[in-house]
């Protein structure tokens, strides 16, 4: 099992940066990838980022690109994602994500995760 925590989450002003962070414990030598999604209100969870927990290569859709970057401190077992020039329509509970799949391909998905945080809220006022 894998556990995951999030934190940094808050109130912040449109334009503003945060930076979220998920503690990953437990038997984190299964894990292949690990993403970011986000729900907000009246919406379907959507994917924000991932990352190759080994090779640290990353993906984004391309709403996030230009603003979000995910990173991992692997001797940290912590991910991070760092969140610029925030708009209003960020607005969500960011949750992070560990997958067990060896496929980037399988990481925008969020059926292919295996273990998830409880999530934290992210609220941008404009």
């Amino acid at each position: 099992q894998v556990a995951l925590v999030e934190s940094g989450g808050g109130l912040v002003q449109a334009g503003d940066s945060l930076r979220l962070s998920c503690l990953a414990s437990g038997r984190t030598f299964s894990i292949y990838g690990m993403g970011w999604f986000r729900r907000a209100p009246g919406k379907e969870r959507e994917f924000v980022a991932s990352i190759s927990w080994n090779g640290g290569e990353t993906y984004y859709p391309a709403s996030v690109k230009e603003r979000f970057t995910i990173s991992r401190d692997k001797a940290k077992s912590t991910v991070y994602l760092q969140m610029n020039s925030l708009k209003s329509e960020d607005t969500a509970v960011y949750y992070c994500a560990a997958s067990k799949s060896r496929r980037p391909l399988d990481w925008n998905t969020r059926a292919r995760y295996d273990y998830w945080g409880r999530g934290t809220q992210v609220t941008v006022s404009s």
